[in-house]
């Protein structure tokens, strides 16, 4: 029996890292740290916002996914998901990019919070002045 291959992506959005693995596959399932992605992801939005990837190129029934995310909250590791998803899939199949490339999924959200400035309260934030 031949092994079957295994394609890689790596996703990055604010300080959340995601490795995600996808393996063709007749059952599909979506593991995240080894839970399941609704076990992990609490909220509907960031649960759907980590499928979107499966859904545009419509392989949700076909392909098995495996993941580790670390670092920041839920909000940043379903982008993080979202983004490996998406790098492993075009790995999977070239063909899948012009699809996932107009749904904006290709694209790496630069945005991070703000370094603490020294003499300030937080970023930009000051102290409040006073006279006396």
């Amino acid at each position: 029996m031949a092994k079957s291959k295994v394609f890689y992506g790596t996703g990055r959005r604010k300080a959340s890292i995601a490795r995600v693995w996808i393996i063709p596959s007749t059952e599909s399932a979506y593991n995240v740290n080894k839970k399941t992605v609704d076990d992990y992801l609490c909220s509907p939005l960031w649960i759907t916002e980590a499928r979107q990837p499966l859904e545009v190129t419509e392989t949700l029934d076909k392909i098995e996914v495996k993941a580790t995310v670390k670092g920041g909250g839920p909000r940043g590791q379903a982008g993080a998901l979202r983004l490996g998803l998406s790098r492993a899939l075009i790995e999977y199949n070239p063909n899948l990019r012009p699809v996932l490339k107009k749904a904006g999924f290709l694209t790496r959200d630069s945005r991070i919070v703000e370094q603490k400035k020294p003499g300030l309260k937080k970023a930009r934030r000051r102290p409040q002045f006073s006279k006396r």
